[in-house]
């Protein structure tokens, strides 16, 4: 990989640019330029992706891509990326998405590599670490949560990312394995009580954070699931407004309300969790994982939690292909990537901080 493409230069996309930069020539797509208040070290061109004929010009001038655009437009960039030979890279959190993005890696000598955020993404490689100390598995449970540092009002919610992703997961069913079994359940349900570092939380079933991990471990494990961490009577409300006043029937309209009611805060806090149980030399045993991350500075300039951890889960595993620590070609499981390689990358290192 040399020449990167990355599009949509929202917080995440721009800072994907900005950690790509030190190693590889970039090139930011988006609708718009940009406006921030200090230069980014890439050049910046403005097309529409829907303008396939304008796209594909500039694909072929780039060896690899990088979408930070929303799920629903990911289809057409990654067949066209395939088509092209390209490496593709995403973020996306649909499962459909995904599934579509597999079939299509079976046709390429490249890597395709969706799912590179954080859930799906890092808690995926956290958990498959987690889960490698076991000889027998019993659950691998995992919680993750991007949230204000400060939340205010009953919702206790601001959209520190895509408003669309997070409404898509909160509607479609989520993918479980249940007493050995893989099976999709309801969103905003099985709701649980979780204490940290003494402050209390509630998580629930969303769509799309375990990935691929239940195609992974049917069979190897009685219990996977993945809950959204969220402030106390977060989800009562949002399965009211849904359900009750029907806006999962008009998601535009409740992107809309939301976006307007709740837009982003500067100081927020990401939340990763993973508790794994099974057995080691025949004896029960339990390992988690727990860390808080919160904004930081890189090159200069503040960066949100959700906007770091999950430009840098990306850039790493891209750092770690480039690197020969990845196979290069066919498709990539977050869970077969090791999580002691990829804090060992130049991204990586940040989540050690």
């Amino acid at each position: 990989m040399k020449d990167i493409v990355v599009l949509g230069l929202g917080k995440v996309g721009t800072l994907v640019g900005v950690l790509l930069s030190k190693k590889f020539n970039i090139t930011g797509i988006d609708q718009k330029k940009p406006h921030y208040d200090f230069k980014l070290p890439f050049k910046v061109l403005e097309c529409d992706v829907t303008n396939e004929k304008e796209l594909e010009k500039i694909f072929k001038k780039n060896d690899t891509v990088v979408s930070a655009l929303p799920f629903f437009l990911n289809k057409k960039i990654a067949k066209m990326s395939s088509i092209l030979n390209m490496n593709y890279f995403d973020l996306t959190e649909d499962i459909e998405t995904t599934n579509y993005i597999k079939e299509l890696s079976k046709n390429t000598t490249k890597v395709m590599a969706p799912q590179c955020g954080l859930a799906p993404g890092l808690i995926g490689i956290i958990g498959n670490n987690l889960a490698s100390e076991f000889d027998k598995l019993r659950d691998i449970e995992l919680r993750v949560g991007a949230l204000p540092r400060y939340p205010n009002g009953q919702l206790a919610y601001s959209f520190t990312w895509s408003p669309e992703g997070v409404i898509n997961e909160y509607i479609n069913d989520a993918q479980v394995i249940q007493n050995g079994v893989k099976k999709m359940v309801p969103s905003l349900d099985g709701f649980e009580y979780i204490n940290i570092e003494g402050q209390e939380f509630e998580a629930f079933a969303t769509s799309g954070g375990l990935g691929t991990m239940c195609d992974t471990y049917e069979g190897k494990v009685d219990t996977l699931n993945y809950k959204t961490i969220r402030y106390p009577g977060h989800g009562k409300l949002m399965r009211f407004l849904m359900y009750e006043l029907i806006l999962k029937n008009d998601k535009s309209q409740l992107e809309k309300i939301l976006s307007n009611a709740k837009p982003p805060v500067k100081e927020d806090v990401v939340y990763v969790y993973a508790v794994v149980e099974g057995w080691k030399k025949e004896k029960i045993s339990r390992s988690e994982y727990f860390k808080a991350f919160y904004p930081i500075n890189i090159m200069g300039q503040t960066w949100r939690a959700i906007s770091w951890t999950t430009a840098a889960s990306l850039v790493s595993v891209i750092e770690m292909i480039n690197e020969g620590l990845l196979k290069k070609e066919g498709f990539i499981k977050q869970e077969e990537i090791p999580f002691d390689k990829f804090l060992k990358t130049d991204s990586g290192k940040l989540f050690l901080d």
